[in-house]
This record gives C-alpha cells, sequence and structure tokens, in this order.
C-alpha cells in the first residue's frame, strides 16, 4: 500500500485563496467563491495518495514542482519524501514566477 503523503499549505497559497474569496464578495457572488475554493480542497486532497498525479509545471520541467489544472486555476505544488506542500493557485492564464 503505498504511504500518504502529509498536505500543507504555503503562506503564499493561503493568500492566493484568500484573495480569490474576496474578489468574488466584490463580485457580490460569494457563493461563487466558495464553490470554487471548495473545489481547489477537493482536488488537493488527492495529492496525499496520488502526488504525483499532476503534470509538470510546463515553465520549470522539474519532476517535484506539479500543478492541478481546475479550470480557471493552476494548483501549483512541490513534491518532498513524505509532504505535498502547495505553493500557489493561480488563474490559469498567468505564468509562474518563483522568487
Amino acid at each position: 500500500m503505498p504511504r500518504k503523503h502529509r498536505i500543507s499549505f504555503a503562506l503564499s497559497a493561503i493568500e492566493d485563496l484568500e484573495s480569490i474569496r474576496a474578489w468574488y464578495v466584490d463580485q457580490q457572488v460569494p457563493e461563487v467563491g466558495e464553490r470554487l475554493l471548495r473545489e481547489v480542497v477537493l482536488c488537493v486532497e488527492r495529492l496525499a495518495e496520488f502526488p504525483r498525479s499532476g503534470r509538470i509545471v510546463p515553465e520549470f520541467g522539474v519532476d517535484h514542482l506539479r500543478e492541478i489544472v481546475h479550470p480557471p486555476f493552476r494548483i501549483v505544488y512541490r513534491i518532498d519524501k513524505t509532504l505535498v506542500r502547495i505553493v500557489r493557485v493561480w488563474r490559469g492564464e498567468r505564468l509562474l514566477q518563483m522568487p
């Protein structure tokens, strides 16, 4: 049986999720933002058992940096031995840039 990975969110990803929620509140459709955030969490949960199920991030081409595309978002994460770290949740049209 495969070992489960622990999932954590980087501060940058948490800020992304808060910004997404705030944007939909500003658009006066908070229920849409809440639904999308629930969908993001559901996508992330599968990574505990299947951490390599996302594609390699095209901008970097390294095996340990992957993403799940869940329109309109890209959920970018890093895989370590026992940890999946969500690093960004961005609109799909944005190119990923790391500091």
